[in-house]
């Protein structure tokens, strides 16, 4: 493909030539994407179907899976047909619309973890005022903002991404990843992709300053609890939400921020791994299936 200035197609990172290994690779992933949607649509069954669980923090867990599902579900079926078919083929229009449909989601992702910080600082800072600040227009909006301004997000990026010609079409990722994409540019160097990628990490750490700011005081106010059960709870509760969403923000910044290599990389398939594949998988345990009225609701339709 070198020396042309289209592509119809891409290959996609191949994980081995050997045959068994490949069904290998078709089984993790198939495992890992069975357990994910598994988690996830245990989340969203629970949240729709049992009237104690329509609330706001529940409405925003629910779209959280919903986020989560959507990651997996565009990157991770593509890979694992490729290695049962042994191919690495992916049309240009589905590349595109990976890229539209993963960037949109994973800042989506972003987004509503930032709102559930706030939500969870208003909660255990403010609770006499907490059904008036948190109530379910202002959540409806909240929710709606985040999805308008996600795909939005996500449109750029992809109008950003694939205005100029490519040079090349071997993507050395399992998905069309934007930073591996920008390498194949027949210029080089794609300023206008690469500002946005600068503007997107720098509301990533906004989020991230801001969720980071939304714990602490979250902790202050728990110090101040007579209880030490209710202490270790929250705590708990709080510091694997900050593990989970650090590790998803510094791996994001890492895998755009460097300079993808010129050949199929180990560090560069773990980084994509660690902020595209775990946090859908680690999210609902985190978030959801540690929270005592939806496990209640689950153990309910489990004895149906």
């Amino acid at each position: 493909m070198e020396n042309q200035s289209t592509v119809s197609y891409f290959l996609l990172l191949e994980f081995s030539k050997n045959r068994h290994l490949q069904i290998l690779h078709f089984f993790l992933f198939f495992a890992l994407y069975l357990a994910t949607i598994t988690a996830n649509l245990l989340i969203i069954s629970a949240v729709a179907l049992d009237n104690q669980l329509h609330t706001p923090m529940h409405l925003f867990l629910m779209n959280l899976a919903v986020e989560d599902l959507g990651i997996v579900s565009v990157i991770i079926p593509k890979s694992m047909i490729n290695s049962l078919m042994d191919t690495r083929h992916i049309s240009y229009l589905g590349c595109v619309a990976q890229v539209l449909i993963f960037s949109s989601f994973e800042a989506s992702d972003l987004f509503l973890l930032t709102v559930m910080a706030y939500d969870r600082y208003v909660a255990i800072c403010y609770p006499l005022h907490y059904e008036l600040i948190v109530n379910w227009k202002a959540c409806t909006k909240i929710v709606v903002l985040v999805w308008v301004t996600s795909l939005l997000y996500g449109m750029l990026h992809t109008i950003g991404t694939f205005y100029l010609p490519f040079c090349s079409n071997v993507v050395n990722q399992f998905f069309c990843e934007i930073p591996h994409l920008l390498k194949l540019s027949c210029f080089g160097f794609n300023l206008v992709e690469v500002g946005f990628l600068v503007a997107s990490i720098t509301a990533g750490f906004g989020c991230f300053i801001f969720i980071i700011f939304s714990y602490t005081m979250i902790f202050k106010a728990v110090l101040r609890i007579p209880s030490v059960k209710g202490r270790q709870k929250t705590f708990s509760t709080c510091l694997p939400h900050l593990i989970v969403f650090s590790m998803f923000l510094i791996t994001v910044c890492l895998a755009y921020l460097r300079s993808p290599s010129d050949t199929p990389s180990y560090l560069d398939l773990a980084l994509t791994a660690l902020y595209s594949l775990l946090p859908p998988l680690f999210n609902p345990i985190i978030y959801s299936i540690r929270n005592k009225n939806i496990k209640s609701v689950l153990s309910k339709l489990w004895r149906l």
